[in-house]
């Protein structure tokens, strides 16, 4: 069983696809920290960010591991464990320098097909995850929210975490990553088959029961979790 979640940067994804995966008692993928991997190499080489073939070269030369367990996806880049660090606001702003260049897209692609080859069920989350890494999904859901929404969320996650963070400048950042969306990931966004869910007035509980809902009706399961 393979289930989909794509969406905009915020908008709710990632904690729905993990508590998804965890009441299914299923693998959960978090796509989007492969790219922050590859990014927080990029930044520890000191590689300009619009060194395309520089980053490439630092991809192809990295140790990612991803290790994808019913609660959450952990990373680690050679021997070191970077799932935290991938997460500071530096490696989210360099990120979508990475997710740009159609190389490192297809590396990252092959990698998330063979995951889903050996692991054979899980949740995974990202940008074209219905659309071009599984488009044989047995459910596929695309979920957003406001803009003004999803930068409180990643600014309420950062501060949580104990880094500084700006909203404006988060809004700021999901504004430039939104107009890159719209040129790179328009056409992968939102396939025809997935459901669409705004999750903006939402909780991330009601999020989850809906998402379960949708599993239901498809008999994937055939109780509640």
């Amino acid at each position: 069983m393979i289930i989909t979640i794509d969406g905009p940067a915020g908008s709710g994804k990632s904690t729905a696809a993990r508590k998804l995966a965890a009441k299914l008692g299923i693998a959960y993928l978090d796509t989007g920290a492969m790219y922050r991997a590859i990014a927080l190499a990029a930044l520890q080489a000191g590689i300009h960010l619009k060194d395309d073939a520089g980053i490439v070269r630092v991809a192809r030369g990295a140790q990612i591991n991803v290790d994808c367990g019913p609660t959450h996806t952990r990373v680690t880049l050679g021997e070191v464990d970077v799932s935290e660090a991938i997460r500071s606001m530096a490696v989210n702003q360099a990120t979508p320098f990475v997710a740009r260049i159609k190389e490192i897209r297809e590396m990252l692609v092959e990698k998330q097909r063979e995951i889903g080859r050996r692991l054979g069920s899980l949740v995974t989350e990202g940008r074209d995850q219905g659309s071009v890494v599984f488009p044989d999904a047995d459910l596929k859901f695309f979920l957003d929210a406001s803009i003004e929404k999803r930068a409180m969320r990643r600014y309420q996650e950062l501060t949580a975490d104990g880094e500084e963070a700006s909203y404006e400048l988060i809004l700021d950042n999901l504004r430039e990553r939104d107009g890159n969306d719209r040129k790179q990931w328009a056409p992968l966004l939102e396939p025809a088959t997935a459901i669409h869910i705004d999750t903006t007035q939402m909780t991330i509980h009601e999020v989850v029961e809906r998402l379960l809902e949708e599993v239901r009706k498809k008999h994937l399961v055939a109780s509640p979790a």
